[in-house]
C-alpha cells in the first residue's frame, strides 16, 4: 500500500508539471492546408511558426535575421542570392537538411500543381547545390523581393522523404524542420504539435506542447483565456482592450500589421454592377474608413487606402485616403445608369466582419445602395473567392515585410490570389520594375506608378489596417510582439 501511496503521488506530482508545458492557443479561424507550398491563410502561418523554420527571419524591426540559412550574398549583378545553410539541422523524420534538400524544397514550391508560392518566386530560373551546406539561387532578372519571401513559406523548408512519401497528403502530416513536430489535428477543434528535441536551437524552447484551438467568436476566445482554458489569444477584439487592461492576471501586447482589409469586387461576375469601374468609385466614395474604424474597432486599428498603412516609408504620399462624399457617390451612379444597385458583400462569420458589413451597408445605403451581407466561414470565403464565385468580400491579409508581397500576387496578371482577375499593362508593369531593382528611388518611382493605375481601376478598396492584439496569462513569459502577427515560441516560457 506505501508502494501505491508512493507512485500515486509520484504520479500527481509528475502531472502538475506536464500540464503546465501546454500551451493552448486561441486563433480565429481554423487553418488551411498545413503545407507551407499550398496554404495561403494567415492561421496556418501561425501554425507553421511552431512545425517549419524558415531560410530567413525576420525580427521586430522587420530586418532578415538568419534562420535555416546563417548568412548571404547577392552577386554584383543581383542576379544569384548564394544562401550557407546551418549545419546539424534535421527534419522531425531525423532526414539532415542540406543543400539538396533546400534545392528540392524550393523546386517543389515552384513547380507544384496548386503552389501558392509560384508567383512569389517566379523570377528564380534554377537552383544550384554548390556544396552540402551551400546552394545558390539563379535568376532570371534582378529580384528585390527575394529575401523576403524567404522570410515566410516559399523559404520553409520541408522533408524531401516525406514529402516524396506523402505526396499530396503532406499536409496531413508535415515533416519540417521547426522547433515543434506534428503530433495530430481534429478539424474545427485543435491542432497539436511538440517539441523536436533534435531542434537546432533546442535550448531555447521550452514549453514542451501546443495546442492551436480555432474559436472564431473573439468574445468566446477571450472568456476561456479569463477562465484559465487558454493561455494565450491572438486577434483580441479591440473593444476588449479595456478588460483585458483591467485584469490582474492577464496581459496584452500589440503592434500595426503588415497587411490591410479591403473590399474585393469581382467584375467577372455576369450581371453584376460592380463590372462598371464608376459603380466601384460610387462605392469607395460612400464609405468613411475612420467611421468603420471607430464604430467596429474601437478607434484601435488604422484607416488606410493602400497595400500599406499610411505610416508606411513606402505609402505613396500623393493618394491620401479620400473623404466620404455622398453626393459624388450619388452623381457617379447616376452617370452609370445604376441610382439603385444591389451588390451581395461576402464576410467573414466571425465577431468582428459582420459588423463591418452592417456599416458599409448602412454607409452605402445613403448613396442609394442595396448591400445584402452573406457571412460564411473563412475556408468557405476563399474556395468561393477561388472559383469567382463572390460578388464583393471583405478580404484580410497579414502582410509582408516587402511591399511586393502585398501587390504583386493579387494585382499581376494570372497571379495566384488575384480573385478579381485583374489585369493591367501599366501595373504590370509598375510590378515588374519594383521588382527589379534595389534600388530604393526607383523602387518608390514604381509603386507610384502602380497607385497610379490601381487606385483609379479599383479592382478593390483598401480600408484598413489592423492593430495586432494578443492577450495571455501571466503565468507566460518571453513574448514579444512581431508586426508579422507570428508568434515566436523561442524564449517562451511559462513562469
Amino acid at each position: 500500500m506505501l508502494r501505491l501511496a508512493a507512485c500515486l503521488l509520484a504520479g500527481f506530482t509528475l502531472a502538475g508539471p506536464a500540464a503546465a508545458q501546454t500551451l493552448r492557443y486561441g486563433m480565429m479561424e481554423d487553418p488551411d492546408a498545413l503545407d507551407p507550398t499550398l496554404a495561403r491563410t494567415f492561421a496556418s502561418r501561425m501554425v507553421f511558426a511552431a512545425l517549419c523554420d524558415k531560410l530567413v527571419d525576420i525580427g521586430p524591426d522587420l530586418k532578415p535575421v538568419p534562420q535555416l540559412a546563417t548568412s548571404w550574398e547577392l552577386s554584383p549583378d543581383e542576379k544569384a542570392l548564394t544562401l550557407h545553410l546551418r549545419p546539424g539541422v534535421l527534419f522531425h523524420d531525423g532526414e539532415k537538411l542540406d543543400a539538396a534538400a533546400a534545392k528540392y524544397s524550393i523546386e517543389r514550391h515552384r513547380t507544384m500543381p496548386g503552389s501558392q508560392r509560384r508567383s512569389e518566386i517566379a523570377p528564380i530560373d534554377s537552383v544550384d547545390v554548390v556544396d552540402d551546406l551551400t546552394v545558390r539561387i539563379n535568376l532570371k532578372q534582378p529580384f528585390a523581393p527575394l529575401l523576403a519571401q524567404f522570410t515566410d513559406r516559399a523559404g520553409m523548408m520541408v522533408s524531401p522523404k516525406a514529402a516524396e512519401r506523402l505526396g499530396d497528403k503532406f499536409a496531413s502530416a508535415p515533416v519540417c524542420a521547426g522547433p515543434y513536430k506534428f503530433v495530430e489535428r481534429v478539424p474545427q477543434d485543435r491542432i497539436v504539435v511538440e517539441r523536436f528535441p533534435d531542434y537546432w536551437n533546442k535550448d531555447a524552447i521550452h514549453i514542451q506542447r501546443i495546442e492551436f484551438r480555432p474559436i472564431p467568436d473573439a468574445t468566446v476566445r477571450l472568456t476561456n483565456l479569463r477562465a484559465g482554458q487558454l493561455d494565450l489569444l491572438e486577434r483580441l477584439a479591440p473593444t476588449d482592450v479595456a478588460q483585458v487592461k483591467r485584469d490582474a492576471k492577464l496581459k496584452l501586447e500589440s503592434t500595426t500589421e503588415l497587411g490591410f482589409q479591403e473590399i474585393l469586387f469581382n467584375p467577372n461576375k455576369a450581371g453584376s454592377p460592380v463590372a462598371d469601374p464608376k459603380v466601384r468609385a460610387a462605392f469607395e466614395a460612400a464609405i468613411d474608413r475612420n467611421a468603420i474604424n471607430q464604430v467596429v474597432y474601437n478607434g484601435e486599428f488604422l484607416a488606410g487606402n493602400q497595400w500599406v498603412n499610411p505610416k508606411n516609408p513606402n505609402y505613396v504620399a500623393e493618394y491620401p485616403i479620400p473623404k466620404r462624399d455622398v453626393a459624388k457617390a450619388k452623381a457617379l451612379l447616376a452617370e452609370a445608369g445604376k441610382p439603385n444597385p444591389q451588390i451581395t458583400l461576402t464576410v467573414y462569420a466571425n465577431s468582428e466582419s459582420p459588423q463591418v458589413g452592417q456599416v458599409i451597408q448602412a454607409m452605402t445605403k445613403e448613396a442609394g445602395f442595396d448591400v445584402k451581407i452573406q457571412a460564411v466561414d473563412f475556408t468557405t470565403a476563399l474556395d468561393a473567392a477561388d472559383k469567382g464565385n463572390y460578388e464583393a468580400q471583405l478580404y484580410s491579409w497579414s502582410g509582408r515585410s516587402d511591399p511586393d508581397g502585398n501587390t504583386y500576387s493579387f494585382l499581376a496578371c494570372k497571379a495566384a490570389l488575384n480573385y478579381p482577375k485583374y489585369c493591367s499593362p501599366e501595373a504590370d508593369a509598375a510590378l515588374q520594375a519594383e521588382r527589379g531593382t534595389i534600388d530604393p528611388a526607383k523602387r518608390k518611382a514604381a509603386w507610384k506608378a502602380l497607385a497610379d493605375q490601381v487606385l483609379k481601376d479599383r479592382p478593390g478598396i483598401y480600408i484598413l489596417h489592423r492593430k495586432l492584439l494578443w492577450a495571455y496569462s501571466q503565468k507566460l513569459s518571453g513574448f514579444v510582439p512581431y508586426p508579422d502577427g507570428l508568434v515566436r515560441f523561442t524564449g517562451l516560457k511559462f513562469n
